[in-house]
């Protein structure tokens, strides 16, 4: 079975086990999962979230006054003005295949504006190169360099295509896009076997998730859709409000603790994060919950005092929780680019990253920095931010992420090889 026949069965459910295989029509596909969720609008950060210059001085600047309540009053107001989508009504279809298509949907909805940037340059490449020449791959390696795959990856991805086009004797560029998501496929999982699954201990016993990263980068807005997503899959889930530096953080946390239906354990602007984390702790452990997710300060302006700060949280959590924080996630903005990485390198020193959560992916035309990540940190990235909607915060998937960058073209390429068939 052909690479792209392999994918598209699992990215479209695959059979279902002891079931015969749903055909589904164009027409019949849903395009809501079962159970809808609300459509929620991105909770704005309540005041402007910037990375401030590096100080040459160790002392932690204090937040400046910024008119907090009436910042969190409007944005209370505007969410609770979102109506609810109803659900559309559709033929009935096995849930197996409902989910799979509405999650390949997502990647491939989300990728948009990579794919129109990306996949036409190849696409014109495609059409001016009927041959597959030292010429052609000079400009491809040029279009992969806009699209934040990086250096590195660019190089070793080349050198992969430029062998297989040899060994298989390729002239022609036709079909050339479904060698390209092969190969990235291969070099993405390549770079390391860690399993994309949260580290989750079984329900009744405290999991502890630690969240880092720079201000602004949607750190906030997706500890609400995790505790979301985890509680829909039914686990109770509290929220620690650990970044108590940024005026307005505290707030901004109460109110996705408030939307999604779980208690912030808080203290006051300026408190000792570490304090903030013991108490959560022990109420999470009081109050028998299963995963206890903890926002941190996200200031770069002081390496030194980000990582002792970091220590110390990681020192009061595994204190009273045995071999916890058991997942440390760190935010990354896709829209970023290239400095995503530089942040990246910046945590990784300061704390031990077990997965990256990339935000804002469906914002940028440079979707490529999640192979880049990937390849040069090996560190890998668990979810991605595909939308506003609570339900598109989804767990990464190297070949759905693939299928969004080239979905036109792989689908072209696939109807080909079926009426070769």
């Amino acid at each position: 079975m052909s690479f792209l026949k392999r994918m598209k069965e699992k990215l479209m459910g695959g059979p279902a086990k002891e079931e015969p295989v749903v055909e589904v029509t164009e027409q019949e596909v849903p395009v809501q999962e079962e159970e809808p969720q609300k459509a929620l609008p991105e909770v704005e950060a309540t005041v402007e979230e910037v990375v401030e210059e590096v100080k040459p001085e160790p002392v932690i600047e204090q937040p400046k006054e910024e008119p907090v309540e009436e910042v969190i009053e409007e944005v209370k107001n505007e969410v609770a003005e979102v109506e609810v989508e109803q659900p559309v009504e559709q033929e009935e279809q096995k849930g197996w295949f409902k989910s799979a298509f509405s999650i390949t949907e997502k990647f491939k909805t989300g990728l948009s504006k990579t794919r129109d940037s990306f996949t036409s340059k190849v696409n014109d490449l495609v059409a001016r190169y009927r041959t597959v020449d030292e010429d052609f791959f000079e400009e491809l390696e040029e279009v992969l360099l806009q699209a934040d795959v990086g250096f590195e990856t660019v190089m070793e991805l080349i050198e992969v295509l430029r062998y297989e086009v040899q060994k298989k004797n390729i002239k022609s560029t036709d079909g050339i896009q479904a060698l390209i998501s092969e190969k990235l496929v291969e070099i993405y999982e390549k770079a390391g076997e860690d399993s994309i699954e949260l580290n989750l201990q079984p329900k009744g016993e405290l999991t502890v998730i630690l969240f880092v990263g720079v201000n602004g980068v949607g750190k906030t807005t997706t500890i609400g859709k995790l505790a979301h997503r985890l509680k829909s899959e039914g686990r109770s889930v509290m929220l620690a409000a650990g970044d108590t530096f940024r005026a307005g953080a505290i707030d901004q946390l109460q109110v996705w603790g408030d939307r999604v239906g779980v208690e912030v354990i808080k203290q006051s602007e300026g408190s000792d994060p570490a304090a903030v984390m013991y108490d959560a702790v022990h109420a999470a452990k009081n109050r028998g919950v299963d995963v206890l997710i903890c926002d941190t300060a996200g200031r770069l302006q002081n390496k030194v005092n980000l990582m002792k700060e970091l220590e110390k949280v990681n020192r009061i959590i595994s204190r009273e929780v045995p071999n916890a924080p058991h997942e440390v996630l760190l935010a990354l903005d896709a829209t970023t680019g290239q400095n995503a990485l530089v942040q990246a390198q910046t945590f990784k020193e300061a704390t031990n990253v077990t997965g990256i959560v990339l935000t804002k992916l469906d914002g940028t035309a440079k979707g490529g920095i999640v192979i880049a990540i990937r390849n040069k940190l090996h560190i890998p990235v668990k979810f991605v931010g595909l939308g506003e909607q609570m339900d598109d915060l989804q767990p990464f998937d190297a070949e759905r992420y693939v299928y969004g960058l080239f979905a036109d073209a792989l689908d072209e390429q696939l109807e080909k090889e079926e009426l070769e068939d």
